[in-house]
């Protein structure tokens, strides 16, 4: 499985609801507070052309917004 990303901010329910659902199905990542580390934010807006959260990079792919449904087809989570 790739590397997993998942850009946050502070007081954001759906980047919660992202985390949830990622640990409850077994995926571990990597937390990137955009609020807290401006580093994060910059590499956020640069690199992928965001300026939402979440946005979820997923090796090649990325997921700006919640988009759970996205996000199950591309780790291949079947319910």
């Amino acid at each position: 499985m790739s590397d997993i990303i998942v850009y946050t901010q502070n007081e954001c329910p759906p980047c919660k609801i992202v985390k949830m659902f990622l640990t409850e199905y077994g995926f571990s990542f990597s937390e990137k507070n955009i609020h807290e580390d401006e580093k994060s934010r910059q590499e956020l807006t640069d690199r992928y052309g965001s300026y939402s959260t979440p946005t979820i990079v997923v090796g090649t792919e990325v997921i700006i917004g919640f988009d759970i449904g996205k996000l199950k087809l591309v780790l291949n989570v079947i319910d």
